[in-house]
């Protein structure tokens, strides 16, 4: 059955390689379990809700990947894309966590609407190669500053001397100078490396890093373990009371989304305004998570030799289609959207060439869900360092861009530096192409650009003019 469903032997694979390249993958991988969540939460969600939701959207985002299109890609809760949800959706946008559910649950439609009608292809075309390779660096800076962040490594202080003069018009001579000697010197600093959340947080990207110049397996969920056990002595980890499988629920945040409110201007703002806002959003999560899985999937299919001989991947459709549902389906657990991951090349390092490793992978974290009672007992001083790490591992798109031609350098600096200094992925994307545009219009280039960036370009420039 396993043959005729997977055909083991026309992909050159056997049994037990397709077990060990699953049990590879899921380990590398599996530090999502506990990042997720820890994102997730900050937004007022159920941690332990959250943990339960991202292990069954991992798992059946995977399997649908294995069944349909029968590779060795897994998928979970994206990097970038969880961050994006809490820090620019809820935090930045002032959205509840009920109504940024509301949007990846859209966005997945979206995403599973332009997979069937073959426009997927044709927004990725229009896009230059050099801005969806500026894409991945800059959330990589964008989670590595909130992993030092989390972590307290770093110290953002308030903000600089002319918004205390603007902001205390009118107050008393006295009393403003003070506040003007005692604002800070800068906006970052040094965190206090003494507290212990901080030092546990040090020491936890130490043991990464060590683990990783070893090349040991399963580094990074190895690092966040032993990160956890060091925090028991000294009083940053708290020992759950109690095993209570009662708490293996999703009911906290199961069919919690808001879409009935989703398009309610908020108080100050106009319908216009709040429409153009949840628009921009829903394409940008869609943006997003289709260049990152279109980018996945194409790189770790060229280290098994996947790919065709044009460079495409056979049965792309339904592998994207997995991802589309699987994110759909997550926004109704609970969790953001579900796209491919990078990590799935180890697996097929380990020689995983077809489903039967991705189910495998969505087998083990169906299994995780058992720790979802122990789960909060990691730290964010223990998950902080793995935000840093995957920061670094982000940047490799670089190297493959011409930095010394200043008309693919200007928008690809623009996309990178956004991201982190505003706190935002879609800034950066939209000032990627804003910049890209308005180079090829001075040179007079003007058919170059696709029409379908001028309707992405209007759609950013409306919402920083109506808002």
């Amino acid at each position: 059955m396993i043959e005729k469903l997977f055909q083991l032997s026309k992909s050159n694979t056997t049994l037990s390689t397709e077990l060990l390249a699953g049990l590879t993958t899921f380990l590398t991988m599996s530090y999502i379990v506990f990042v997720n969540p820890a994102i997730l939460s900050q937004t007022g969600m159920d941690q332990q809700s959250v943990f339960v939701a991202t292990c069954l959207a991992a798992a059946i985002g995977t399997i649908l990947i294995g069944v349909l299109a029968n590779y060795p890609f897994a998928q979970a809760p994206g990097m970038g894309l969880n961050a994006f949800f809490t820090f620019t959706v809820v935090f930045g946008l002032g959205f509840s966590w009920q109504q940024g559910l509301a949007i990846v649950f859209v966005s997945g439609l979206l995403f599973l609407l332009l997979t069937i009608t073959g426009l997927r292809a044709a927004i990725i075309d229009a896009i230059p190669k050099y801005l969806k390779l500026a894409i991945a660096p800059g959330i990589g800076l964008f989670i590595a500053l909130i992993g030092l962040n989390n972590a307290g490594l770093i110290q953002v202080n308030q903000g600089p001397i002319i918004d205390i003069l603007l902001s205390n018009q009118g107050a008393e001579t006295g009393v403003l100078i003070d506040k003007v000697n005692n604002a800070p010197s800068q906006i970052i600093q040094l965190g206090k490396l003494s507290h212990p959340p901080v030092l546990l947080s040090a020491l936890g990207f130490i043991i990464l890093t060590i683990f990783m110049v070893m090349k040991i397996r399963a580094a990074m969920i190895w690092a966040v373990l032993i990160t956890t056990i060091i925090g028991i002595p000294m009083g940053v980890v708290q020992l759950p009371t109690s095993y209570d499988l009662g708490q293996i629920s999703v009911s906290e945040t199961a069919f919690q989304l808001d879409l009935a409110s989703l398009f309610t201007p908020p108080e100050g703002k106009t319908t216009m305004g709040a429409f153009i806002t949840v628009l921009v959003v829903i394409i940008s999560f869609t943006l997003v998570d289709l260049l990152d899985t279109m980018g996945t999937l194409l790189g770790t299919a060229s280290k098994g030799n996947m790919l065709d001989a044009n460079g495409n991947l056979p049965r792309m459709n339904r592998a994207l289609y997995a991802d589309a549902t699987a994110t759909t389906i997550g926004a109704l657990l609970g969790t953001s959207s579900v796209t491919t991951y990078i990590e799935s090349s180890s697996g097929i390092v380990e020689g995983g060439r077809t489903g039967l490793t991705a189910c495998v992978v969505g087998a083990l974290f169906l299994a995780s869900i058992f720790l979802a009672p122990i789960a909060g007992m990691v730290p964010p001083a223990a998950t902080s360092p793995i935000l840093i790490m995957v920061g670094l591992l982000m940047l490799d798109g670089i190297n493959k861009i011409d930095v010394s031609d200043l008309e693919i350098s200007i928008p690809v600096f623009m996309t990178i530096i956004m991201m982190p200094f505003t706190y935002s992925i879609a800034n950066g994307i939209a000032f990627g192409l804003i910049f890209y545009v308005l180079i090829q219009l001075v040179k007079g280039q003007i058919k170059s650009v696709h029409p379908i960036l001028y309707i992405l370009l209007t759609l950013f420039m409306l919402k920083y003019i109506v808002l």
